[in-house]
């Protein structure tokens, strides 16, 4: 995730399966760790609900009519560098995504039942300053969050 060489002042990881239940766990963890970096309420609400976002592609998307949720990991992990970057990355090793663009298309959804409204991508880019997608087809995909904060 963060280089050695960017100075990192602090990092975390986490791994729970993709049960819906666990986005909250996402959420918690993930804001305590946001925490130490005294962000306002505001911005603390924003990135949880970008993580939020991120894991629900997980559980939804990510792991499919998978059988055994306990069974599909997501990862998460976090560093906060010298620099004032925070970096948060979520990942799973599921159906993966075909066509990145495509996804990122505010409305796009691969939701067939349409419940899904298919604006995860759009939310978690507006609340953070960057969002890099790594993916591959049957292999997983890898979401890094990114967030500058003014270093004191």
């Amino acid at each position: 995730m963060a280089r050695r060489a960017e100075n990192t002042v602090n990092e975390m990881k986490c791994v729970f399966p993709a049960k819906s239940i666990n986005e909250g766990l996402a959420r918690l963890t993930v804001s305590s760790f946001i925490a130490q970096l005294d962000p306002p309420i505001s911005v603390l609400s924003e990135l949880k609900t970008a993580v939020s976002e991120a894991v629900t592609n997980c559980i939804v998307h990510a792991y499919r009519g998978a059988a055994d949720k306990m069974k599909c990991p997501i990862y998460i992990s976090a560093t906060y560098t010298a620099g004032g970057i925070l970096r948060i990355a979520v990942k799973d090793k599921g159906a993966g995504i075909a066509d990145i663009s495509l996804a990122r298309t505010p409305l796009y959804t691969t939701d067939a039942e349409g419940e899904r409204s298919g604006m995860g991508f759009t939310v978690m880019e507006s609340f953070t300053d960057r969002v890099k997608i790594r993916s591959a087809p049957g292999k997983g995909t890898t979401v890094i969050l990114e967030k500058r904060f003014d270093v004191k």
